[in-house]
Formats: structure tokens, C-alpha cells, sequence
């Protein structure tokens, strides 16, 4: 009778009682270890509320923080071909850009948009590294290319979050041709005498640093960014010694004179308004609107005064 009261039953309540909970609710920090509940790690910009590592956030997410309202209109990019190499490795190419394509929700590595911050009307394009490491291939090149042309068109300023693993090995030297193509891009841009403002986040190597990602007017870069061209692993095993502490992070390369300004991300768009509208020659921000009036708030009409009147008549 013990065997059935102490194991038994509570075994068959906790069978019938269980309830399911959603594994996504909670996420751990990859700098410190804690776990945050998704709403707060949302509410945050994705900025561990511990100790502030910035994870990964999604172009479509940061486009939402930073455009007024959160209300942006994308860009149409030109589709490239779908598979110009006809590449398999493991997998056929299309098949990896299905799985990526179903996993991220989104069609390609970039997001073009365009919209206001701060009233002040910009051109937007983010990587996405989730979308098969953020791999520059020809359409990331189509992207840049067709936000340079809508910010000359509209006389804006371009504003791009780059997070790359590099060129896209599945496109092959038609990838690599992506790097000179953004760079005329971007010469479109200091011809039209607009601004080019890059923000840097984790990581951005390989060809996207030897091209767009470094020829910005003004370089930004989320804290602990790794920023390189080939990776620290790969520049020990080459020269075999021990690199120095914090290697190609973005604090390291600020105070190496490669970089501008290193940003909390949940600082970045107040800071991205000040330099857009100082570039553009603009008015200061106006950080603070007053409401419209309404009609409680209408001065009150003034009582007529009789002495008054009847002095002037006399």
C-alpha cells in the first residue's frame, strides 16, 4: 500500500497534471550565463540586462526600434539567379536557401528600408547573420546598391548595420564581385554629397570589412563587436603567437583610430539622429513634443470690464 501512496500516485498526477511549457520563453546569456524572460530581453533591444552583452537581433526588430513609430517602407531589390553555379555540397544550394528562407522568415541577408528617425528621413539596410551567417552574395550586392540609388534619389542619408561571416561560398567569384560593385555604390553616394554611416555589430568579417563595411563617413560599433577580415583563430594558427587581449573587438579598434564611436545599441538611434541631422545640415533634434491643444486648453474668454466701458464713453 506505500508502494501505491508514495510512487504510484504522485506518478499519475504528475502524468495527468503536467502542463506544456513553451521552451522559448526563457534565453541565456552568452556573456554572463543568466537567463532572461523574452519579454524583458525584447524590451531591451536584445542588451543582456545583467551585463549588457548585446545578442542578436533580427534587421526587421532593429528596423522597428529605430524608425519612428516603428513604421518603415521596404525597399524592392532586384532578384539575382537563383543558383548560377548550380553548387552542392552537402546540399544543393536552393535547398540551403529554402531552410534559411523558412527558418528567418525572410527572402534574403539584407533588408533595405526607408522612413524617418527623429523626423529626420533616412535610408536603412541591415544584415541579417541568422540568414546563412549574413554571406554576402549577389543579392546583399543588389541590396546595397538599390538603397544608395533610393537614398541619391531621395536625398537622404544611408544608414547600414552590416553582420557578416563574408562572401557567400556558394556563389563563388560572382560573391567577390559584390565587393567592388558596393564600393561604386557607395562613390554614388559621396557624389551626391550624401552621408554613408556604417554600424558595425557582431560579427562583420571576411570580404564585407574589405569593402562597404569599412568606407562608411562615419564608422559605429556595438560594444565587444568582433570586426576582422580573417579570424583571431586563424591569425594564431598563421603566425603562432598569442594575440592580445580583446583582438579585433571594437574597443580594441576604437582605440586603434579604426573606428569613430563604439554604441550601446539601446543608445544608437538618439546618436544616429544627432550625426544624420548634422551631416545633412538640419535643425538640433527635438527630443521632447508637446501634445496638440485641445479645447479644455483654450485660453478662457476675458469677462468684459463696465468701468472700463463706461469711462471711454464718457
Amino acid at each position: 500500500m506505500n508502494w501505491i501512496t508514495n510512487y504510484v500516485r504522485p506518478r499519475i498526477n504528475s502524468i495527468f497534471s503536467r502542463r506544456e511549457v513553451p521552451d522559448n520563453l526563457w534565453s541565456k546569456c552568452d556573456g554572463c550565463g543568466t537567463m532572461l524572460f523574452h519579454r524583458e530581453i525584447s524590451d531591451n533591444l536584445n542588451v543582456c540586462t545583467s551585463c549588457g552583452h548585446h545578442m542578436h537581433i533580427t534587421p526587421r526588430d532593429r528596423f522597428t526600434a529605430l524608425f519612428d513609430g516603428g513604421v518603415f517602407a521596404e525597399v524592392a531589390v532586384p532578384d539575382p539567379l537563383p543558383d548560377p553555379l548550380h553548387f552542392r555540397d552537402q546540399k544543393r544550394y536552393p535547398e540551403r536557401m529554402k531552410a534559411a528562407q523558412k527558418s528567418t522568415h525572410e527572402k534574403e541577408a539584407m533588408l533595405v528600408a526607408a522612413g524617418e528617425i527623429g523626423h529626420t528621413p533616412i535610408v536603412a539596410a541591415a544584415q541579417d547573420f541568422s540568414f546563412m551567417g549574413g554571406s554576402m552574395g549577389m543579392y546583399v550586392g543588389n541590396a546595397i546598391i538599390a538603397a544608395a540609388k533610393e537614398a541619391v534619389k531621395l536625398r537622404r542619408p544611408l544608414v547600414l548595420f552590416s553582420a557578416a561571416g563574408g562572401a557567400r561560398m556558394q556563389e563563388g567569384i560572382l560573391s567577390l564581385m559584390q565587393m567592388p560593385r558596393t564600393t561604386v555604390a557607395v562613390q554614388m553616394l559621396r557624389e551626391a554629397g550624401l552621408p554613408y554611416i556604417v554600424v558595425l555589430t557582431h560579427p562583420t568579417t571576411g570580404g564585407v570589412t574589405a569593402s562597404y563595411a569599412m568606407l562608411g563617413d562615419v564608422q559605429i560599433a556595438e560594444p565587444n563587436a568582433l570586426i576582422c577580415f580573417a579570424g583571431p583563430r586563424v591569425i594564431e594558427q598563421t603566425i603562432r603567437e598569442k594575440l592580445p587581449e580583446g583582438f579585433q573587438r571594437a574597443e580594441y579598434l576604437l582605440e586603434h583610430g579604426m573606428l569613430d564611436r563604439v554604441t550601446d545599441r539601446r543608445q544608437m538611434r538618439e546618436e544616429l539622429i544627432v550625426i544624420c541631422r548634422m551631416l545633412m545640415k538640419l535643425p538640433p533634434p527635438v527630443w521632447g513634443e508637446l501634445p496638440a491643444p485641445g479645447p479644455e486648453d483654450a485660453a478662457p474668454a476675458k469677462e468684459p470690464n463696465k468701468a472700463l466701458d463706461e469711462a471711454t464713453k464718457g
